[in-house]
This record gives C-alpha cells, structure tokens and sequence, in this order.
C-alpha cells in the first residue's frame, strides 16, 4: 500500500534541495572573497585590484582580499586561480600579457586562457610610457637613441618579465631605431620601477599604472607615451608617433575573471556591479590619473 504521508515528504524534501542553490546565490556573497593579481605588490594589477576590490566590497557586503601571485609574466598567479573553487569566491584579475600574449611566448603555461576561466568584465585599457632614471643625460627620444647608439649594449632596460608589454615593446623600439640595449626581466612591472627609481636600471617601457606617480614625484623622466594622443594625466609628453618612431604597440587591458563553472547568476551579479563601480566618479578619476581608460563590458566581450 502507497504511504501517502511518505510520498509527500519525500515531495517536500526534494523541493528545498532544488531551492537551495537559487537561495545561495540570492545570498551570495556570505564570505570573504579572494582576489588574486598575479603580479606583485605595485604593480597594476595590484592597484587596480585594490582599487575595484575596495569599491566592490563596499557593494557586496563582504571583504575582498588582494592575494599576489607573482611570476612568468602573470602565469604563476593565472594558473593558481585557474585551479581554485568555481564558487565566485576567488577572482582573477586577468590581463592581456597573461591571458592573450602569453600563449604565443610559453611552451607550457599551466593553464588554457580561453578555457580555464569564466569572464565577468573587462575593467579597462592603457598604453605604457617611456621613462629614464635622472642620471641618465637625455631630454627626448632622439637624445636617448643617440646616446644608445654612442654606447651600444651599455643602457639596460627593465621589464615584468618575458612577453610582458614593457618587453615586446622595448624590442620593437629597438628593432626600428637601430640600438643594442640589455634586457633585465623582473617578476612584475612594479618591481621594475622600483628598480629603475633606485637607479639600477636606465629605462624601462612601463606601464602607466606604477609610473605616473614617479613621473610627478620627480623620480624618473618620462620620455614619450605609446598611445595614438597625448595621455591627459601627462599632457606634456609626446607620442612616439610624434617624434618620428613607428612602433606598432597595442594596448594593455584588464578583466575580470572566475575559474570556470561559475554559477551564471555570479556572473551577472559581477558583472553589474562592475559597470556601477567603473562609473563611479571617484574611481573614473583615480584610474584616469594613473593612464587607464575604464572600461565595462559584457562576459562575451572579455578577450
């Protein structure tokens, strides 16, 4: 005999299993989150991060936690948020040395950029800006170029490493003027800076993000901006183009990412959040100082 009364508990039972994953992510998120930029502490990622992770906090609720992971030009950190759990408490604060550059550079990178991760946003775009360290004797471009080829494979330039931007440009910039100059990678663009500050290094292609506050502080002079026009935050330094060096540069851009199998409905919620705080004046205005053009955009968009 059919018992009733066991039927429509079981009924019952099976209709608060289904509602509980709708009921987590109505709540989400009930826990501190991790995000990870696998870069080192001053460079962009990093300050970025802290800047969004700040600024998303505030609108989640929870706590949003800066983790460094830095090395192989952003595959060490990639790679460990590739691994972690899908559950929209681990971000990645993605890039396109890591995510897009990297593949055509690394035998093995440990992840799959296209395949690995669930994009929410991208958060925004920059070029980079050619800067000295005082000691060395030039003004412009044409100086530097000609003090390089009195002194060939006597000026060093920095990097964030093999393939990052600072790289793949400082070559280029090489290839097209005629001048030999010493490579000297480091695990982030941050650390370069901090170098090229200390006077270890003479140059470096950086990006805007940890240069341009050394550009006010007086501790480096910047040189030119790789960007089709002049950058606002530094309207009295030239273009490459405009003082006659063609090099082909692309930009450099940031997103946001989660390990793959994040919940759809994380996604929209990140990604909505994204848009509001990229709109937010004070955050259009900081990253506006440091050279980055915030940028929003769908989950399909992001590389």
């Amino acid at each position: 005999m059919i018992n009733i009364r066991c039927i429509c508990h079981a009924i019952a039972a099976m209709a608060i299993l289904a509602a509980l994953p709708a009921m987590a992510q109505s709540t989400y998120p009930s826990k501190p989150i991790r995000f990870v930029a696998p870069f080192p502490p001053g460079g962009s990622s990093d300050v970025l991060g802290r800047l969004l992770g700040q600024k998303l906090s505030e609108a989640l609720g929870q706590p949003v936690a800066i983790e460094n992971r830095g090395g192989a030009g952003g595959n060490i950190g990639s790679e460990y948020a590739s691994k972690l759990p899908p559950d929209g408490y681990s971000w990645l604060l993605g890039s396109s040395p890591a995510l897009a550059t990297n593949v055509h550079l690394y035998k093995r990178m440990g992840f799959d950029p296209l395949n690995d991760f669930t994009p929410v946003s991208m958060i925004g775009v920059s070029g980079s800006v050619l800067v000295v360290h005082p000691s060395v004797p030039v003004n412009t471009v044409a100086e530097l170029i000609a003090l390089a080829k009195a002194q060939p494979g006597k000026l060093n330039y920095g990097s964030g490493g093999i393939g990052t931007p600072a790289h793949v440009i400082t070559e280029s910039f090489k290839t097209v003027v005629g001048v030999d100059m010493v490579h000297v990678p480091h695990k982030g663009t941050g650390v370069a800076v901090t170098d090229l500050v200390a006077g270890q290094l003479n140059l470096i292609f950086s990006d805007m993000v940890p240069t341009i506050p050394q550009i006010k502080a007086g501790k480096v002079r910047p040189l030119a901006v790789t960007l089709a026009q002049r950058l606002p935050a530094l309207p009295d330094v030239p273009t490459l183009a405009e003082v006659g060096v063609n090099v082909t540069v692309g930009e450099t851009w940031w997103a946001l990412m989660l390990p793959k199998g994040a919940p759809a409905a994380v996604v929209d919620k990140l990604n909505a959040e994204m848009g509001r705080v990229l709109k937010l004046p004070e955050v259009v205005e900081r990253m506006a100082s440091l050279g980055v053009a915030p940028l929003h955009s769908t989950p399909r968009a992001v590389i």
